[in-house]
């Protein structure tokens, strides 16, 4: 079987899901490359199999928007007369800018009816799939999670010396956000909230890059307002996200929009607590992991659920590490292989 992807390896610095779910696909016989405009139309494939197909939505340039997703629109049309499945794993159901209504409304349409098959990460996510492309009923559909990230990046340093590199007390309460900043993280929310805290004890951390300037100068400008904010703001390199990990009594995800969440996976990788908002499918992954593990909130993050959250991280009792057998990636490759097996036969 020879399966395509978009991508397959070549975002493992970014996101390491790809390369560990392909690698994993490859030991039961598979043979998987990176996409490229040359390597569809140049070989044979049997499966073409498609990640964040809305990326080109996030451009905020409609031309270039509109150009590429006509043409990736053409492509998936000629490859499925060449006899090539089409297969989506949903990772979202709109792109995360939102910057073209009309152009992205256009594309799901058309995107979604060229779809062989499709996988979700949860039960949630199917719901919500066919809630909104209900046509998607009449094509091979699989529930296989997203896998985990232990073992994947260095997790060496103590909670002690993660601290010391980032100047923060030992004896602190440290709470951290980690991951690309986007509008939709509410990054600067969780600062608001954590400005209203009274225990000068806590610290919050934030690590990652600004999606754009915007965002960038909104952070720094109320992280100036308040010493216990520790602001990183670059791409963090695989080796050093230990430190930001390994120093946290809890990760806050204060997403306003969420699907799935790859970075509470992350965070849980690392034996970390997480709170979350009640949205998507993440109240699936407290029942998975349990509730020592996973907090949720609604409707929005308070400093009350903050708070709360921060007494829950610190006096729960949980084991040395988080339940994640659910997640393991040669389950999770060999449940995509014998997706690919039905569609092929449809």
């Amino acid at each position: 079987m020879k399966v395509i992807a978009s991508p397959a390896y070549s975002n493992r610095l970014l996101n390491p899901y790809n390369y560990l779910l392909y690698s994993h696909v490859s030991k039961f016989g598979v043979e998987v490359e990176d996409f490229s405009v040359s390597r569809i139309l140049l070989s044979r494939w049997n499966v073409w199999h498609l990640h964040w197909p809305e990326g080109y939505l996030n451009n905020p340039s409609l031309l270039k928007a509109s150009l590429f997703t006509e043409g990736l629109l053409a492509l998936l049309r000629l490859s499925r007369k060449r006899g090539i499945k089409i297969v989506w794993t949903v990772h979202n159901l709109r792109s995360h800018e939102r910057y073209h209504e009309l152009l992205e409304n256009r594309f799901w349409k058309h995107f979604t009816s060229l779809v062989d098959g499709y996988i979700v990460l949860s039960e949630t996510g199917r719901r919500e799939l066919l809630k909104h492309y209900p046509h998607l009923e009449n094509v091979p559909g699989f529930v296989i999670p997203h896998g985990h990230y232990r073992g994947v990046y260095p997790n060496e340093i103590s909670r002690e010396d993660s601290r010391r590199l980032l100047g923060l007390p030992s004896d602190a309460v440290v709470i951290s956000f980690i991951g690309q900043i986007r509008a939709y993280k509410n990054v600067p929310r969780l600062m608001d909230v954590f400005m209203e805290l009274s225990d000068n004890n806590v610290y919050l951390v934030i690590a990652g890059k600004p999606r754009n300037s915007e965002i960038r100068s909104v952070i720094e400008h109320k992280a100036r307002l308040c010493q216990r904010i520790r602001p990183y703001l670059g791409f963090i390199p695989p080796e050093k996200i230990q430190i930001f990990l390994n120093s946290a009594d809890l990760v806050v995800l204060p997403y306003s929009e969420i699907f799935h969440s790859g970075t509470a996976l992350l965070a849980l990788s690392f034996n970390r607590p997480v709170l979350v908002p009640n949205r998507g499918a993440m109240y699936e992954l407290q029942r998975a992991v349990g509730r020592k593990w996973v907090m949720v909130y609604e409707p929005e993050l308070t400093p009350d659920t903050l708070e709360h959250a921060i007494n829950w991280a610190l006096k729960t009792t949980r084991s040395r590490e988080a339940p994640l057998s659910k997640f393991e990636w040669e389950n999770i490759a060999r449940e995509t292989v014998n997706a690919y097996r039905v569609i092929l036969q449809k």
